[in-house]
C-alpha cells in the first residue's frame, strides 16, 4: 500500500452472501451485467441495504457513490426518486392488481404518443427482453416475413440469440462472442442477418438477398453517433424492401431528450421499444408504433397477466412528469460530458492510453493496452477503494452531482497513475486482491 492509499474495502457479508447465491442460483445472478465476476472478482460488494440519490451502501455498511451502470441504465432519476416512489406508493394504496384494468395504461400510452408524434399505438409489458420479443413477433406478423436484419444487443430472447446458430455447432457463439445460444432450437438458424452499425453496404447486400422476405431491420438507434446520413440510409432501405423498421431505444431512451434518442436524431421508425430508464427502476416497458404495424398485435397472441399490474405505468407516468419539467436531459448530459472530459484529461496526464466512447450519458472506457482487462479491474479495485463503484461504463443519472463528479475524476486521476506505474512495472495482476475480471459480451456495435 502507498503511503497515501485509502485502506482496502472490504466486504465480509456480501462476499458471504455471494458464495451462498452461486450454489442457489445458476449463475449467482438474474443478470449477467450485475455479475460481481464482471466487476471485481472476489472484491465486488454484490449486494445492497439502500440506495438513495447517487449512493449505495453495502450490507457491511460500506458508502458508495454509484458512478458505474447505474441500476444497469434503469434509474434515470437517481436511486429511489422521491416523486416516483410517492406514485408508486398511492398505487399500491389503491390496489396494484384487480380484475379491471389499471387507467394508468391508457394515461401512459396517450403520453409516449404524444412525445413521439409519428406513432398512433402502444402495448406495454414489464421487461425490456420481452418488449423486444413482443416487437419482433408484431414485426413478423404485421408483414408476414420471417427475416430480420439486426445490428447491436436485443436481449436473450430465442428470436434474438438464433444469431449464433452456425452451421457447425463447434461454432455456435461466433458471431456475438459471450451470448452462448444452447438451449435455441436449431430450427431457427438462418432467420437473423447480422450488419455493422455505420454499414448501409452490409444492409444493401442482405436486402438484395433476402429483401422479400425480410420482415423488419432491428436496431439501436445510437451507442456511437452515427456517421453522416447512416440512419436515414436504414429508413431508406427498410422503406424500399416493405421492411418495419424498429428501434431499440431501452438503452439511448430519455437520455438526451425526454423520449427516444431518434426524435433529436430526426428520423422516425415505424416501431420503437422502451424500458430501463421509462419507470425509473419499476419494471415498465413499452413498444410504440403506427397503426399499420402495431394492429397486427391482434392477429397474434400476445398477452400476460403480469403487464396489466398498475405500479409501472404509475411509476413511468411519474418519471416522465419530471423528466420533462426538471429537464433531466441536460442534467445527463452535462454530467456526461464531464466524466468523459474528466477521464481524458486524466488518461492523458498519467501517460495512460485509453479510449473513451459513447454518448455523454452513456459514456464508455476502454484501457488500450496490453492485458487491458487486468488494468480495467485494478482501475475498478482501486476506485473501490476510495468509496466508488466504477467500471468501464458509465450511466449518467440526475441525482449525479458536480462535486460527485469533480470527487470521482481526482480519484480517476489517481487510479490511472497506479494502473500505468504497474503497466511499466509488469504488476497489474500482482496488485489485484483476487481474479480478473470477466469480459463481457461482443455487440454489432
Amino acid at each position: 500500500m502507498r503511503r497515501n492509499d485509502p485502506p482496502p474495502v472490504r466486504s465480509p457479508k456480501g462476499q458471504a452472501l455471494y458464495a451462498k447465491a452461486r450454489a442457489l442460483i445458476p449463475g449467482g445472478t438474474q443478470l449477467l451485467s450485475k455479475r460481481p465476476e464482471m466487476f471485481l472478482p472476489g472484491g465486488w460488494p454484490s449486494y445492497y441495504t439502500s440506495a438513495k440519490g447517487a449512493e449505495i451502501v453495502d450490507l457491511d455498511g460500506n458508502t458508495f457513490v454509484d458512478m458505474c451502470i447505474s441500476g444497469v441504465g434503469a434509474t434515470v432519476l437517481g436511486y429511489a426518486d422521491a416523486d416516483v416512489d410517492a406514485a408508486v406508493k398511492a398505487a399500491i394504496d389503491g390496489g396494484s392488481m384487480a380484475t379491471l384494468n389499471a387507467p394508468e395504461e391508457v394515461a401512459l400510452a396517450e403520453a409516449l404518443i404524444e412525445l413521439h408524434p409519428w406513432a398512433d399505438m402502444t402495448r406495454f409489458s414489464r421487461s425490456g427482453g420481452e418488449a423486444m420479443a413482443i416487437a419482433v413477433r408484431i414485426a413478423r406478423a404485421a408483414t408476414g416475413r420471417p427475416l430480420i436484419a439486426f445490428c447491436g444487443y436485443h436481449g436473450w430472447h430465442d428470436w434474438y440469440l438464433s444469431a449464433n446458430l452456425a452451421d457447425d455447432g463447434a461454432l455456435d457463439g461466433h458471431l456475438l462472442r459471450g451470448l452462448d445460444p444452447k438451449g435455441v432450437p436449431r430450427g431457427l438458424k438462418g432467420l437473423m442477418l447480422p450488419f455493422q452499425y455505420n454499414d448501409l453496404d452490409g444492409l444493401k447486400q442482405i436486402v438484395a438477398e433476402h429483401g422479400a422476405n425480410l420482415a423488419a431491420v432491428v436496431m439501436e438507434p445510437v451507442r456511437n453517433p452515427p456517421a453522416p446520413g447512416f440512419l436515414a440510409g436504414v429508413r431508406e432501405i427498410a422503406s424500399a424492401a416493405g421492411a418495419v423498421l424498429l428501434f431499440d431505444e431501452i438503452t439511448a431512451g430519455f437520455r438526451v431528450n425526454t423520449g427516444g434518442i431518434h426524435l433529436t436524431l430526426g428520423i422516425e421508425p415505424d416501431m420503437a421499444v422502451f424500458a430501463k430508464a421509462l419507470g425509473n427502476g419499476y419494471p415498465i416497458s413499452a413498444i410504440i408504433g403506427r397503426a399499420s404495424v402495431m394492429a397486427a398485435a391482434q392477429d397474434t397472441f400476445i398477452s400476460s397477466t403480469a403487464w396489466t399490474e398498475r405500479i409501472g405505468p404509475a411509476a413511468a407516468l411519474a418519471t416522465l412528469a419530471k423528466h420533462r419539467a426538471q429537464d433531466v436531459p441536460a442534467h445527463l448530459v452535462h454530467i456526461g460530458e464531464r466524466v468523459m472530459a474528466g477521464w481524458t484529461e486524466a488518461a492523458q496526464a498519467a501517460k495512460l492510453p485509453v479510449e473513451v466512447s459513447g454518448i455523454p450519458p452513456l459514456a464508455h472506457i476502454a484501457f488500450k493496452v496490453p492485458n487491458a482487462q487486468a488494468a480495467r479491474t485494478l482501475y475498478t479495485q482501486t476506485l473501490l477503494d476510495r468509496g466508488f463503484l466504477a467500471s468501464g461504463a458509465f450511466y449518467a443519472m440526475f441525482a449525479h452531482t458536480d462535486t460527485q463528479v469533480d470527487r470521482f475524476i481526482a480519484a480517476c486521476g489517481e487510479a490511472f497513475e497506479i494502473v500505468a506505474a504497474a503497466l511499466r512495472d509488469d504488476t497489474l495482476t500482482a496488485q489485484l486482491r483476487g481474479p480478473v475480471a470477466h469480459a463481457g459480451f461482443q455487440r454489432l456495435t
